[in-house]
């Protein structure tokens, strides 16, 4: 065992941290008790499946990278040598490179238990700042017009409000609020709920799909189904709750599927590559040669809204940034160029 590390493992972890086991067990056989006990961790810690899946791919490519050597043996030299080879050898993104050191040290100090001094030398790779890819009002009306179905109406709702992606797909209909005008984004990143403009376009397109989604979940409830997955332990303070029309996602899935933590079948959301596919292939068909996502329409929100005049403080609210300095970012898209700036070779 590595010198820098002082482990105080928890009981479901002894099978690991025996010598005896360690000496002559494969790893192969241990490696998934592992991975299984950072799988349960990350859930008593409530965090996301997304991050769920995301950590435990990276703890096994470091275990795998190492030879198939248990963490417990390994220290910052291991740790520094695979995030080294993540930016020379497969040249991942900073941020990528972070999450995977993330995902290591998780494992350290939440699953293993140990102490890790040695962590903070570990370099974090420095994201660079890049400015937002924003389309123009005409790009957005011509997006918007080569889309069809429901992810029209989801990307509209994107640029109407300035919602992330997921935050649209996650929407419920008790969130809508059509009299006052307003969403309410619940467990937005960083878990934290706020509200946004509900746009006076998008009433009618929402209420109608509204109706068709009611249709389709009291079809499921008479074929003994209908039950949406509920955020903590809602489900259990309110069991009915999740058959409960104000708790249905707006979009839902056209299928039904097994929720992978509970094995309940349910129908889960609409499906956030098929609104990536649609948007990209809906900017082609408009001619849009910049890069063109969900997430760009956000960007676009966020930009418009100050050509309008609107507060920045007001924007980071519509938005959920916690600082008024992430918005700003907008800002710079604003006065940099195009008509923020007067080039001289104008004044010749």
């Amino acid at each position: 065992m590595s010198e820098h590390i002082t482990t105080s493992a928890p009981a479901y972890l002894s099978a690991l941290s025996d010598s005896g086991a360690t000496s002559q067990q494969p790893h192969a056989n241990r490696g998934p008790k592992l991975l299984d006990a950072l799988r349960t961790q990350l859930r008593v810690m409530h965090y996301a499946i997304r991050t769920e899946d995301a950590y435990v791919d990276w703890v096994r490519r470091f275990i795998l990278f190492h030879g198939k050597r248990h963490p417990r043996d390994m220290g910052p030299k291991e740790v520094a040598e695979f995030l080294s080879h993540l930016a020379v050898a497969r040249s991942v993104s900073a941020s990528t490179q972070n999450q995977a050191k993330a995902a290591i040290l998780f494992l350290y100090r939440h699953v293993l238990g140990a102490e890790l001094p040695w962590m903070d030398d570990v370099v974090i790779a420095k994201v660079p700042q890049r400015l937002p890819v924003v389309l123009t009002t005409r790009e957005v009306r011509n997006l918007l017009q080569s889309l069809s179905g429901t992810s029209s109406l989801i990307a509209s709702l994107l640029y109407g409000t300035g919602m992330r992606l997921m935050e649209g797909l996650r929407l419920r209909v008790k969130d809508i609020d059509f009299e006052r005008r307003e969403i309410v984004i619940r467990e937005g990143k960083g878990s934290k709920d706020r509200v946004t403009v509900l746009p006076e376009n998008l009433i009618e397109p929402l209420q109608q799909r509204l109706r068709k989604t009611q249709r389709l979940h009291q079809s499921d409830l008479d074929e003994g189904f209908g039950e949406v997955h509920m955020p903590d332990a809602l489900q259990l303070k309110y069991p009915k709750a999740g058959r409960a029309w104000g708790w249905q996602y707006v979009f839902p899935s056209q299928v039904r599927s097994v929720d992978p933590r509970s094995g309940v079948v349910r129908r889960h959301h609409f499906g956030e590559q098929a609104v990536q596919r649609a948007v990209a292939g809906a900017a082609r068909l408009a001619g849009i040669d910049k890069p063109c996502s969900p997430h760009v329409l956000r960007h676009s929100f966020a930009t418009h809204m100050l050509q309008a005049g609107y507060d920045i403080r007001t924007v980071q609210e519509l938005l959920g940034h916690a600082n008024v300095a992430t918005t700003q970012i907008y800002t710079h898209v604003l006065n940099k160029g195009g008509r923020g700036v007067l080039s001289p070779l104008d004044q010749l």
